[in-house]
């Protein structure tokens, strides 16, 4: 059985170890979260302090906006993204990684406290019943903050979360 988080879609990128874990996972992504992907790749911001890791971080970006262009990939997705929380069926990325593409829907039931896509990973988090694995250390804060009955992990804690029990 495979382990399941939501992420965001950049995680994938950033951190290679999500990509080569040492049980099955399926990530959980909602879909706005790829739309991130091209704002980050046409971006002259720098997205990792150093210049290799940035440059490696960026062939990675675009290997995943690749992945999701392709023709199979892409009607998959957009047949996801006719109606508010369907999603697609898993599908691999490696031996021991899937991907699932939801098409989560922002509604502000958390204010201004959560920005949307913030609010989209708790409330796919909410749907799913599945822990959320993120490298955002004030959201973790928040979250816990607000009480909200969300599973997290950080990123750090990856190996960790995969050998723990979800509740």
């Amino acid at each position: 059985m495979r382990k399941r988080f939501v992420v965001e879609a950049v995680m994938l990128a950033v951190y290679g170890e999500m990509l080569v874990p040492s049980l099955p996972v399926e990530y959980i992504i909602p879909y706005t979260t790829v739309s991130e992907l091209y704002e980050l790749r046409d971006s002259q911001e720098p997205i990792m302090p150093n210049a290799d890791e940035e440059a490696h971080v960026r062939r990675k970006i675009n290997e995943l906006i690749a992945l999701f262009e392709e023709p199979f990939m892409r009607k998959k997705i957009q047949r996801a993204l006719t109606v508010p929380w369907t999603h697609t069926q898993p599908f691999p990325l490696n031996a021991e990684v899937s991907l699932t593409m939801i098409y989560a829907i922002e509604n502000a039931e958390y204010g201004e406290e959560f920005d949307p896509i913030e609010t989209e990973l708790i409330l796919t988090c909410l749907r799913q019943k599945t822990p959320l694995l993120t490298d955002q250390i004030d959201l973790v804060d928040r979250l816990i903050q607000a009480e909200i009955p969300v599973q997290v992990y950080d990123v750090d804690d990856f190996e960790y979360a995969l050998e723990e029990e979800t509740v």
